[in-house]
């Protein structure tokens, strides 16, 4: 498995992984991706989300200083 899709899995924990598991099969049948690869997608998508609200948070933080 490369290593993006790796990454991708490792943030699928919890409902994160029941809603890729969900996501996945669908995503595979209508489009050109598989379903691995699917899964991997999802879990950078909530990665992504968790990171953009670290950050948003950090900088209203040192704003209001």
């Amino acid at each position: 498995m490369p290593i993006h899709e790796q990454l991708g899995h490792a943030g699928l924990t919890g409902w994160r992984e029941k809603v890729a598991d969900t996501v996945a099969p669908r995503a595979a049948r209508h489009g050109p991706v598989d379903e691995d690869q699917a899964r991997a997608l999802v879990g950078a998508l909530f990665f992504g989300l968790s990171l953009y609200y670290v950050i948003s948070t950090v900088v209203k933080a040192v704003q209001r200083r």
